[in-house]
């Protein structure tokens, strides 16, 4: 039995996103995601206008007036939300944990789907797969995927991206939207090669949640830190500007190698953080892709 809080959550979830969909993304999301191919609808008589190279010569010949061959676009899609819930995710020094964040996120890009008669799947990874379900249609699935989303209790606590492109590219046959929610807290060198082979295959975009205190931590004097990934304790003097500054490279050389293999990939990334509103952050995703799309 589920509990009636997570009811209530996600019955406000459903409600706060589905109204953003519809407001914010409803078109950006069918604009910027295309289906595969162009599907045959019909054949009906020409008319002035249409395009000469769309005239069927087999019907024409046979009913002795020109008709033309219809086609629509073959919209639908599947799109597999990939999900780390390594224990980096439980960690949020402003209004919410970034595991509460990357569950906000997969509702918008869920709803998006759906309305867009879209299949959506669900996978978690930590080092490990914790919980897979294959892409469906339909408003129940999203509200199912919601509420295994707020329940979910990992098992490991470590990191593993490499393992989890594997995966997807192991269960999508067809070419599909991979929506893979992240704070990327792992050497990039350990995914670049899966990421590189996964979105030759799909359509990878990489979601960045991450956190004000990862990047700069304030003078506050003495702190001990642990890792959430491995327990390992350590005691730093915040105090010291020496100790801040070298802080402050190890972030910059990470994040500048992070950004070379999401980019060697031709992954999108989409940067989001604890403190401030993720609108922003999904609203210049879908802009700037739907300007490169249409050059």
């Amino acid at each position: 039995m589920v509990p009636a809080e997570i009811f209530r959550k996600v019955r406000q979830i459903e409600i706060s996103t589905s109204r953003l969909v519809m407001d914010t993304f409803a078109g950006e999301y069918h604009s910027v995601f295309k289906g595969q191919g162009m599907e045959f609808h019909e054949v009906r008589p020409y008319s002035p206008g249409d395009e000469i190279r769309s005239i069927d010569w087999n019907v024409t010949a046979r009913m002795g007036d020109p008709f033309v061959r219809r086609y629509h676009e073959e919209r639908e899609l599947s799109v597999m939300l990939v999900i780390d819930a390594s224990g980096s995710a439980d960690f949020g020094s402003v209004s919410r944990f970034k595991r509460d964040l990357a569950t906000e996120l997969a509702a918008v890009l869920s709803f998006a789907a759906t309305n867009n008669n879209d299949r959506v799947g669900l996978l978690i990874f930590t080092d490990r797969m914790e919980l897979l379900i294959p892409p469906r249609k339909g408003r129940r699935h999203v509200l199912r995927l919601i509420r295994d989303m707020l329940v979910f209790e990992p098992k490991s606590i470590g990191t593993n991206i490499r393992l989890a492109l594997d995966t997807i590219n192991l269960v999508l046959q067809r070419h599909s939207i991979v929506f893979l929610i992240s704070d990327f807290l792992a050497d990039p060198e350990s995914y670049r090669r899966a990421m590189a082979v996964t979105n030759r295959r799909h359509d990878v975009v990489a979601i960045d949640i991450h956190d004000p205190m990862e990047e700069e931590i304030a003078d506050v004097g003495l702190l001990l830190l642990e890792d959430a990934e491995t327990g390992e304790l350590r005691s730093v003097d915040t105090s010291s500007k020496r100790w801040r500054n070298s802080f402050a490279e190890q972030v910059r050389r990470f994040q500048a190698a992070k950004m070379e293999v999401l980019t060697n990939s031709k992954v999108d990334r989409i940067s989001i953080t604890t403190e401030h509103d993720y609108v922003a952050g999904l609203t210049k995703f879908f802009k700037q892709r739907a300007r490169r799309l249409s050059r």
